[in-house]
């Protein structure tokens, strides 16, 4: 599942380890889901879409739809 965390992270001047903290997960965790590596939980989701102004079908998007 592709997601756009990293250019949302990154135009607010964010590192990882920042952003990790405001959503209450490790650095690796947030590196882990910007390179689909791991989908995040439903809550965990909803935490990053929140945190960003955005819905989770506009944060991640499953590929081939």
């Amino acid at each position: 599942m592709r997601n756009d965390m990293r250019a949302l992270r990154q135009a607010k001047g964010q590192s990882q380890q920042d952003l990790g903290q405001a959503l209450g997960v490790s650095r690796q965790t947030v590196n882990a889901i910007e390179q689909s590596r791991y989908d995040p939980s439903l809550p965990l989701a909803i935490r990053i879409a929140r945190y960003f102004g955005t819905t989770v079908e506009g944060m991640f998007h499953v590929d081939g739809c």
